[in-house]
């Protein structure tokens, strides 16, 4: 592995969602992430074959039965090898299994225990499933997305399980591993998605409480009120982001359109701004995608193509920073970010479950007659 934290090891809990991500992301920049999984039930196909699973590239997988004592007791060998635990269960799962923080940290008294849940490990909510717009509803964010007239649209699961939930796992995890690197002890890290979107939602709480920010969806500066921070249907159905905010940039957008300051309402008189998205959007019908974007080219006009899932990656901008690397021979996300010395690259592919288990568990420490043990009483797998 290459990155900043090559020689970094980490030991994931295989489950789905944030914590997964979490891993990939530390996979990417040079950690050594291995994986205990489930063994796999034969003649049971995956809903996901692995190789798409792009959640766990950058990992090794090691197949444990967690309901034998000696899978647990050679998961408890590779967390005291570990910098770092990640596990996404409910909580209480862990101590069930014998691998709660107590026991680990006995184990490993510098282990950064990362925990990743949605409500968080204590309150009213700890034991009730929930998905990424569960989470987004109680902390107010989801209320303020959408327009008005319509119910609030799930911004897919980008915001609660990736943003508020698995970067902010990523920092918790650098954050106590480097202080452990200082102090010797390490700690467990409560990670909840609701706690994530609530921080992420701080201008906004501030905006309310200032007065500067309504109840009312589309009624706001960036949630598609303002006429100048909104998409645009155009000529050829397709669609154009305007993001003008600041003046000089508004300035520029109106040149654009053939518009001038001159006559029109100020930019930030939000009685008009219902009448003005519906000139805007009058005048945005009028050329296609590409002749906007062509016409607004190098006028800081704030103004960008809305690309299909299926056209970002041929962009030029896209194609210039080499975004997506053809890597197993599908088209994945590069690693991000970037850094200038320690290279970031894909090196594993995503494993199936067991894939790497006798290899894994030699390079941290564990004999090759203690792994032929275990594959012959069930307690590890090979794929």
């Amino acid at each position: 592995m290459t990155g900043p934290l090559q020689g970094f090891r980490v030991v994931e809990m295989g489950g789905i969602g944030p914590a997964p991500f979490a891993g990939a992301l530390l996979g990417d920049l040079g950690a050594d992430v291995v994986r205990i999984d489930r063994i796999a039930k034969p003649g049971v196909e995956p809903d996901l074959p692995a190789r798409f699973d792009f959640y766990n590239r950058n990992k090794r997988s090691v197949a444990l039965d967690l309901k034998r004592p000696q899978a647990i007791a050679t998961a408890l060998k590779l967390i005291a090898e570990a910098d770092a635990l990640i596990e996404g269960f409910r909580p209480t799962v862990m101590e069930r299994l014998g691998l709660g923080p107590d026991v680990c940290h006995a184990a490993n008294p510098r282990l950064t225990y990362a925990r990743m849940t949605g409500w968080g490990q204590e309150g009213p909510l700890a034991q009730e499933a929930g998905h990424d717009i569960n989470y987004l509803a109680l902390t107010g964010a989801l209320h303020c997305l959408g327009d008005a007239d319509r119910p609030p649209p799930p911004p897919l699961n980008l915001v609660a399980d990736l943003g508020g939930g698995a970067l902010y796992l990523v920092v918790g995890v650098l954050s106590a591993a480097m202080e452990a690197r200082r102090s010797g002890r390490g700690q467990t890290v409560d990670v909840a998605m609701i706690d994530g979107v609530t921080h992420l939602m701080s201008a906004f709480q501030a905006f309310r409480q200032q007065g500067s920010w309504t109840g009312r969806r589309t009624d706001n500066i960036v949630d598609g009120g303002a006429p100048f921070y909104r998409t645009y249907q155009t000529k050829d159905e397709r669609f154009v982001a305007v993001g003008a905010i600041e003046p000089h940039f508004y300035a520029n957008l109106l040149t654009v359109m053939g518009l001038g300051i001159e006559g029109l309402p100020a930019q930030n008189d939000r009685s008009a701004w219902p009448q003005m998205r519906q000139r805007f959007a009058a005048i945005f019908a009028e050329r296609t995608r590409d002749e906007w974007v062509a016409a607004a080219m190098g006028c800081d006009a704030c103004l960008a193509p809305v690309l299909s899932i299926d056209e970002a990656p041929s962009h030029p901008q896209m194609t210039a920073r080499s975004a997506y690397a053809v890597f197993d021979g599908l088209r994945h996300p590069q690693p991000a970010p970037r850094f200038s010395r320690t290279h970031s690259e894909l090196s594993r592919t995503p494993p199936m479950p067991g894939r790497d288990s006798r290899a894994a568990l030699v390079d941290w420490g564990i004999a090759p007659d203690e792994i032929d043990r275990l594959l012959a009483a069930g307690a590890l797998a090979e794929a």
